[in-house]
């Protein structure tokens, strides 16, 4: 069973407790001027509507002896306080509110048995919590300094609207609670009505005060008022107990890999600062899946460590198969933070035949960092390591994707030093970059660098409203590098590379505004002007292990240096220009649109050759941000032919519609790139999703990522769900079908049902 639910039922013993122990009720004195006698009103229209009482004042009308002062405020109200000397009774008779630390409790009548020691609160009782619990009954019974109460038909309202039924409850002297007859359900449902859609009913519930368990006997799910769960008994912790040791719900499913398949879910709480959850999985089809998940929290950080194991059985699969997922973080002192994460798999199929995490990823990437942060400065170590998993790559050019498999890079360490120092007197700084890395390839390339980015900055501006930024840049790096070899070479180069290259630009920018009572848009021209030699790669003596990914977009163009990392100089000089447009209102919302070229003096430029631009101008690159109302969200890139205004790259994101009927879409299209090596011709993909909700509870939704390419796979997946969803029930059928290009991966359609008892869990195949 869930916790939630559990924890749900429980609480009505503990909001009885709360009026019934021994801070309760029953030691309220209060304040007065004289003893009262039988019969005096000591409360009228003309008293303040609440009285603080103070225990140690008035020990004489509810107390045989004296509170401490720690004993918390009460504060009480009436119509009027009756004394019955002759009889020992004392009444409180009207609107009674009886106020105390986070409980307040209203009813028609409390009256006080001083021989017998018992109060009674009679009449429309209602105890309020100030979490927003509530607890109806008739009248409530305390004994015996209240070790001992009795209370007849409850009704509690939790802070979530859940509601709770029982026909008795009973403390004992041993603080342990008991209900009979105890009903819960969290759904909409009025008393006379026909059943709710589910609840849950127990014949007896048990809270034992010193394990601090919740004990049922004969529980009972019930739909619509047809019993379709039972169970003699179960218990777990109260909800003062904030994690222990003990079996969870366990999951049921099927895979097309492992058959039926069974989880159990084991918690075991090794401290008070750390656990390990256990997740083994029995199947039908193959040994068993063993899995498990430790956690640990430090003062100054925390580890999170995963993973799952499995010795296979299948010729055509690894004898041992599983896979590794960790993180850490710690805090060393106020400027050093290490943390590190881990990402391993045996198999590129493991992840997805087990549908684990990181299953669609190319790399699996892991690393390990210590960085610095002080003021303006920034300093890390790092190493990182890739394991290939890419299974369009092994398709397309199995020889380069045998290749990297064998001769994945291990960078270790990674160093950086970045500093930006104050501002001068004219509004310029110094941007200091210093960047060292060795990189290893197991029985190929290996290289260390050493590289220098010093940059003057001034921004600036002027009095008419435009604004400028120069940068002057000098870069420096010192390679060493054994066995390397261009594509086209014969020859490895091994030895000591060093190259210097300087790079000034100047942007300048002017926004011009138009403001009306309802919107405002801004109109920005913008020119970069970049001023650096030709040529000075070296690229046939040093190797592009940091700046393969090359894509000229509008979020690089008008950057000094497009290129994402050290290896690769971004040559040639160059101007850049575009426009900014963007348009806001109160009524119309927000709308933007860029679009901007370069023009290249030299038009054999290292960058543009291998983005494959010919000629002195690029290509056009922008984008489009539409959001004119709630109904619309559109963001979409593009790159077009400087020549024919073909569409070199395109990529659409919008959702339409409204919550009762919405529609998204996503297009991606990438031309074929003949200098990658991981080329896999002219990309178009479209993927669109259609929800609709039928009525207030039922929804339904379906979705398609289609291959738009020449040679095109059809649809790569495909499927929908249909949805029931209310205050307390949630229902998901979900069919789908993926169709991979990976010939060692079964296709095939996956049916998924679902349901969920809200607060209770669910089961789901």
């Amino acid at each position: 069973m869930n916790n939630r639910l559990n924890q749900s039922i429980a609480i009505l013993a503990l909001l009885a407790f709360v009026c019934c122990g021994k801070n309760s009720l029953a030691w309220w004195p209060f304040e007065t001027d004289h003893e009262p006698v039988a019969g005096e009103v000591l409360h009228n229209d003309d008293t303040p509507p609440f009285v603080k009482v103070e225990p140690r004042n008035l020990t004489n009308v509810f107390a045989d002896t004296e509170e401490e002062d720690a004993e918390p405020n009460i504060y009480f109200n009436a119509d009027e306080l009756v004394n019955h000397d002759k009889e020992k009774i004392i009444e409180a008779i009207g609107d009674v509110v009886v106020k105390r630390d986070t409980m307040t409790v209203y009813a028609d009548k409390l009256i006080y048995y001083q021989l017998e020691d018992k109060l009674m609160a009679v009449g429309h009782v209602r105890m309020e919590e100030k979490n927003g619990n509530v607890v109806y009954a008739d009248e409530a019974e305390m004994q015996n300094k209240m070790s001992r109460a009795e209370m007849n038909k409850i009704k509690a309202i939790l802070q979530d609207e859940s509601q709770i039924w029982a026909e008795e409850f009973r403390k004992k002297e041993n603080n342990n609670k008991v209900m009979r007859k105890a009903i819960y359900t969290p759904c909409d449902f009025c008393e006379g009505k026909e059943a709710p859609l589910w609840q849950m009913r127990a014949r007896k519930i048990v809270h034992d005060a010193e394990d601090k368990n919740i004990n049922y006997n004969d529980a009972f799910i019930d739909i619509k008022g047809v019993p379709v769960f039972y169970t003699p008994f179960f218990s777990h912790p109260d909800p003062t107990v904030k994690r222990r040791s003990g079996l969870l719900t366990p999951s049921i499913g099927s895979s097309n890999y492992l058959g039926g398949t069974l989880q159990l879910n084991y918690f075991w709480a090794i401290d008070d600062h750390s656990d390990f959850l256990f997740t083994p999985i029995f199947n039908t089809d193959k040994n068993p899946v063993l899995g498990g998940q430790y956690r640990k929290y430090f003062q100054k950080g925390y580890v999170d460590i995963e993973g799952t194991y499995l010795k296979d059985d299948d010729e055509a699969r690894p004898d041992n198969r599983g896979n590794l997922f960790a993180y850490g973080r710690y805090e060393l002192n106020d400027y050093w933070l290490f943390d590190t994460n881990i990402n391993y798999a045996s198999d590129g199929l493991y992840l997805k035949e087990l549908d684990l995490e990181h299953d669609d990823d190319a790399w699996l990437t892991s690393n390990a960092r210590l960085q610095r942060f002080e003021d303006r400065d920034y300093a890390a170590i790092e190493a990182y390591y890739y394991k290939l998993i890419s299974y369009d790559l092994r398709t397309h050019n199995r020889a380069e994707y045998e290749r990297r498999k064998y001769n994945k890079p291990l960078v270790a360490p990674l160093m950086s030093y970045e500093t930006i120092s104050d501002v001068s007197s004219i509004g310029s700084y110094w941007k200091n970059d210093f960047s060292f890395a060795s990189v290893y390839h197991e029985g190929d390339t290996q290289s260390q660098r050493l590289s220098m980015i010093n940059a003057w900055v001034l921004p600036w501006t002027s009095s008419f409203g435009e604004r400028y930024k120069l940068v002057a840049s000098l870069k420096s790096d010192v390679y060493y590098i054994d066995k390397y070899r261009l594509a086209d070479n014969t020859d490895d180069y091994t030895g000591t590379v060093a190259r210097v290259f300087p790079q000034v630009g100047i942007e300048w920018r002017l926004p011009f505004v138009r403001a009306t009572e309802s919107s405002r848009q801004i109109i920005e021209p913008v020119v970069l002007g970049v001023l650096a030699p030709n040529g000075g790669n070296l690229s046939d003596k040093i190797p592009n292990e940091d700046s393969e990914d090359i894509e000229l977009d509008d979020s690089n163009i008008l950057n000094l240096n497009r290129y994402a990392g050290y290896d690769r100089n971004d040559t040639g000089s160059r101007i850049s220009y575009g426009f900014n447009w963007s348009s806001y209102g109160n009524i119309m919302g927000r709308t933007s649109a860029f679009i901007a070229q370069s023009y290249q003096f030299n038009d054999q430029t290292s960058f543009t050759r291998n983005i494959e631009d010919d000629g002195h101008f690029t290509d056009y690159v922008g984008r489009i941000y539409a959001a004119p109302a709630s109904y619309l969200d559109l963001n979409y890139r593009f790159r077009l032919d400087q020549e024919d205004l073909k569409l070199k790259y395109s990529e659409l994101g919008a959702r339409i519609g409204t919550n009762l009927l919405n529609l998204y879409v996503s297009y991606i299209y990438l031309q074929e790139n003949e200098n990658s090596s991981e080329n896999f011709g002219d990309r178009k993909e479209l993927y669109t999703s259609l929800r609709a909700a039928l009525t207030r509870d039922w929804s339904v939704s379906i979705y398609n990522r289609q291959d738009l390419a020449d040679k095109n796979r059809g649809s790569l997946e495909h499927g929908g769900n249909l949805i029931y969803e209310d205050e307390c029930f949630m229902f998901v059928t979900t069919i789908k079908r993926s169709n991979s290009n990976d010939p060692e991966l079964d296709d095939g359609y996956e049916f998924k049902f679902s349901f969920y008892l809200k607060t209770l869990g669910g089961l789901g195949n």
